[in-house]
């Protein structure tokens, strides 16, 4: 393992895992290949641009003229695949673009990794594939996929595609499941940095329905770890739960923050729920714990802190983004549920 390609590593999780692998292994050059759609930032790897073993390349997964000239320039022997659409609330707007890259894009990458002969191949997925977990249960890795959402169900398709591989064509391939995460650099349509920047604006914060929706919540770093796990010592052809083992209320992850920002509870607006909303999250992780895996983020309040105050400290960051694209899909997704709200309150 010498040169390893890590797609949509200008994203959150990737990003994360690029600056863990730099820096814990200056042996290897790190090729980040990534479309930069929307999400992508390059000021994600700013810690890390200047490593002698750092390299970009701007490239779809889906291009398969781009991939095969980054495997051959570079020599990449390994693939970790972060490269997707992942915003629940955009794929229910528009599907197409989630389609094509969750699992026609992981087609084209799985293909050329076959064909260009890679020697290990890490998925990165979702719990979401797993669906709405009712009772008391915890998802394991074998498990049957219930996916409600355009995303998800794209997600699961990837994810069948590399089983696929690994059976028919033996790629050497393993799959990640990572549960909510947050933390540093996320762009900010997601719960946590959404609602942070939103309330430091004093701005309504939309909580869809009554907020009761149950997720496990992962801090970025760990689920770094994990994936980085799975690369190193996961079993060909099995899939690997990354669980924070950290049930919340989405209710209750919104109050923590507005603690910590000192903010009122009343900005928050109770409006119409999402469609096909999962209502609650849980996987055992156990199979992955057994390779070695532990996570450093344990205590969720310090996490949260920590996490509020790296958005505070960095509002250069995430103001920039909140332009443009950003507010026509904030009046897209939210305008009219909020008005809604607002005329039932």
């Amino acid at each position: 393992m010498k040169n390893i390609m890590v797609t949509g590593g200008a994203g959150f999780i990737g990003s994360a895992f690029v600056r863990r692998m730099i820096n814990k292994h200056p042996d290897w050059t790190v090729v980040v290949f990534d479309k930069m759609t929307y999400a992508g930032n390059l000021d994600n790897l700013l810690p890390v641009a200047q490593a002698p073993n750092y390299r970009f390349v701007q490239g779809d997964i889906a291009d398969r003229e781009a991939v095969r000239g980054t495997f051959e320039q570079y020599g990449i022997d390994t693939v970790v695949n972060f490269a997707a659409e992942t915003h629940v609330d955009r794929s229910i707007l528009s599907p197409d673009s989630f389609i094509f890259s969750n699992t026609v894009g992981v087609y084209v990458l799985l293909d050329s990794a076959h064909k260009h002969g890679v020697e290990r191949f890490v998925h990165v997925s979702t719990d979401e594939v797993y669906g709405d977990i009712e009772g008391d249960h915890f998802s394991v890795e074998d498990d049957p996929f219930k996916p409600n959402s355009p995303y998800s169900a794209s997600k699961a398709g990837g994810d069948l595609m590399v089983r696929s591989y690994f059976v028919t064509y033996g790629l050497n391939a393993v799959v990640t499941r990572g549960s909510n995460t947050y933390g540093p650099y996320q762009y900010p349509e997601k719960l946590m940095p959404f609602f942070i920047t939103e309330a430091l604006d004093d701005r309504p914060l939309p909580v869809y329905g009554d907020g009761m929706q149950v997720r496990d919540w992962l801090h970025v770093d760990d689920h770094a770890g994990g994936v980085e796990a799975a690369l190193l010592h996961g079993k060909p052809g099995e899939a690997y739960n990354i669980a924070g083992e950290n049930l919340q209320h989405n209710i209750d992850v919104i109050r923590l923050m507005l603690k910590h920002l000192q903010k009122p509870e009343s900005l928050m607006k109770f409006v119409p729920d999402r469609e096909g909303h999962d209502r609650r999250y849980a996987m055992n992780c156990d199979k992955l714990k057994a390779l070695g895996w532990t996570r450093e983020h344990n205590d969720f309040d310090a996490a949260v802190a920590s996490t509020v105050k790296w958005y505070l400290s960095n509002d250069n960051w995430w103001r920039k983004i909140k332009t443009g694209e950003y507010l026509e899909y904030y009046k897209r997704q939210y305008a009219a549920r909020l008005a809604a709200a607002q005329s039932t309150s």
